[in-house]
């Protein structure tokens, strides 16, 4: 009797890191050209982001000319809400721009966002409802961005519980789990206006929870983006560059 070696179930998260996800296109590039096929993706913040794409069916190369396109001021806008100083609205405008008006649930491959829930600090797993509405929510960087409410929960970003959401895309089924933390090698130097201020602050806090969090990835990829900002929308080539070098190290140890 032949038996057949079973297909590994691969899920990928896509941690939160600001500006520095465009690392994430370079992962999935490579990811692509070692034919490794994805079945569940759960990403956090602008993991979140990019994992729409993805799910919704754009390759990395769809993903890398949206990204090369974006400008700050595409993906944010003054907001008065006493809430936060900005809206980031715009995001989930994109989001309906590229992929339609679209539902977690009827994506391509099975998606998760990560939120916290700012009443509680409890982790809110987004795989239903509007796309848009879920990548805003789990973008949300408390005191920058109006938090989203869904379902009657004010949401904010899932970073805060969940940076790399390694353990979501476990319980969404998958048996190897490939993680990616932008976060890991990230140098902070010192801040060039109140935005790197703030995303630093916001970061130093998440970066001992993530630090345990990743060690039940399979395989963990970390780009080195210890040169970058996470707020210069001008580098997204140069990571979309140094995400693809370093995921390809990582994956000679894929199994």
């Amino acid at each position: 009797m032949i038996f057949k070696k079973k297909k590994k179930k691969i899920g990928l998260a896509l941690g939160g890191g600001a500006v520095l996800g465009a690392a994430h296109v370079g992962v999935l590039r490579a990811l692509k050209e070692h034919n490794i096929e994805i079945s569940y993706i759960a990403g956090t913040s602008i993991g979140a982001f990019v994992g729409a794409f993805y799910a919704f069916g754009k390759n990395w190369e769809d993903i890398n000319k949206i990204a090369s396109e974006l400008k700050w001021i595409d993906i944010t806008g003054i907001s008065l809400s006493r809430y936060g100083l900005l809206s980031n609205e715009k995001m989930g405008t994109l989001i309906k721009k590229h992929i339609g008006d679209q539902k977690l649930e009827d994506a391509k491959t099975p998606l998760s966002m990560i939120a916290t829930d700012v009443s509680n600090g409890k982790k809110v797993v987004l795989d239903k409802g509007s796309v848009a509405k879920g990548a805003m929510a789990s973008s949300c960087i408390p005191g920058i961005f109006n938090p989203t409410t869904i379902n009657k929960k004010m949401l904010v970003d899932g970073g805060i519980v969940e940076n790399v959401p390694i353990n979501t895309v476990k319980n969404m089924g998958a048996d190897y789990v490939i993680g990616v933390d932008l976060n890991a090698k990230h140098s902070y130097g010192k801040p060039g206006n109140i935005v790197d201020v703030a995303l630093n602050s916001f970061h130093f806090t998440l970066m001992a929870a993530a630090k345990l969090q990743t060690e039940d990835a399979d395989l963990l990829i970390q780009p080195d983006l210890s040169k970058f900002n996470r707020s210069d929308m001008s580098q997204v080539n140069d990571l979309m560059e140094q995400g693809y070098k370093d995921a390809q190290k990582a994956l000679k140890s894929f199994k």
